[in-house]
């Protein structure tokens, strides 16, 4: 079908994920092989469960500062190429021709700053299905003002989600505080976003051993606030942490990060375990003598087109991120 941008259609959704206690994940792409994984992961997924119309949201950033996926969908560096290429890879994995047409499938804006993105806020916002209006780097009463406009004007159009406080990004010694249940009733009331993103305890990075996501806190404010939850940096804690979701009042959770961390090391084994089908056995051979092989590594066989192309590495990605993909829909979607 095609992809669900209809607010009142979106809405219905999460209303009916929420009756089957489903948490509806938010994938983040920023190339085709990471989009198309996401949509046969999912695909696999209905159709082992008898579900052919399984909901899933494919999102990704545009001039984040700390990851514009947009501009990396493109090698052209140009943030407008790289989210029209975006969409129209989308619409046509959607269509009605498609493998995936049977999935309910809509597309998230992510992290859209009211200054870095000004002038995407002015795109038709009813090609999406939400946006996180993310004033976050503001004042506190700053960012309920901006995004309080923000919805005055555009919240007919599309589900809008709004970010109570920054959830600080990989690196440097800052920590994320809990987001305060008082000061996230506030912001609800005032903003009127459809859903709000919540410091959790969650961070945007790889993963730190010492990171807790705070339940407690996420059911606290859903009793004082009343709204859907969104909770990012998902990728930095264990599984263990955040396989009962819908129970703490949280409706969708953004990924990115384990997408790419947890698929590259199989890339990277059997580039080494194939060396001399990807260099020929002359390179292979140096690569071997600089150390930078071991004995495991295949150093005879003859430089072969399946190995050397670019697409053998796509394919590697694209299997490890429908195993990434399947790990979360088991926790969400049961």
């Amino acid at each position: 079908m095609p992809l669900i941008t209809e607010k009142e259609e979106v809405l219905k959704i999460y209303q009916e994920a929420g009756k089957r206690k489903w948490v509806i994940p938010a994938f983040c792409s920023e190339n085709l092989t990471s989009t198309e994984a996401i949509l046969a992961a999912v695909k696999d997924y209905g159709d082992g469960k008898g579900i052919e119309e399984l909901p899933v949201t494919i999102a990704i950033t545009n001039l984040y500062e700390h990851r514009s996926q947009s501009m990396n969908y493109t090698h052209s560096g140009r943030w407008n190429i790289g989210l029209k290429l975006f969409l129209s890879d989308l619409k046509i994995l959607c269509g009605e021709d498609s493998t995936y047409s049977k999935l309910k499938v809509m597309v998230h804006l992510d992290h859209i700053s009211p200054l870095l993105d000004r002038e995407l806020l002015y795109w038709d916002m009813k090609m999406f299905s939400s946006i996180m209006f993310d004033a976050s780097h503001l004042p506190f009463q700053e960012n309920i003002e901006a995004t309080a406009e923000f919805v005055s004007e555009r919240g007919n159009e599309i589900v809008i989600e709004g970010a109570c406080d920054e959830i600080i990004d990989a690196g440097g010694g800052l920590v994320n505080k809990l987001t305060s249940p008082e000061k996230a009733e506030e912001y609800f009331r005032k903003t009127n976003v459809d859903f709000m993103v919540v410091n959790l305890g969650t961070e945007h990075r790889a993963g730190v051993a010492d990171l807790k996501y705070h339940g407690d806190t996420a059911r606290k404010i859903k009793k004082l606030a009343g709204c859907g939850l969104v909770l990012h940096g998902c990728s930095s804690v264990s599984s263990e942490q955040v396989k009962n979701l819908y129970d703490d009042g949280v409706c969708k959770v953004n990924i990115w990060t384990a997408l790419e961390r947890d698929s590259s090391p199989a890339l990277l084994k059997d580039m080494l375990l194939n060396a001399a089908k990807i260099t020929g056995p002359a390179r292979a051979a140096e690569l071997y003598q600089e150390r930078l092989l071991a004995d495991r590594a295949d150093l005879l066989s003859k430089v072969s087109l399946s190995h050397f192309t670019t697409s053998y590495r796509q394919k590697i990605i694209f299997e490890e991120m429908k195993k990434v993909v399947r790990s979360f829909l088991d926790l969400w979607y049961v």
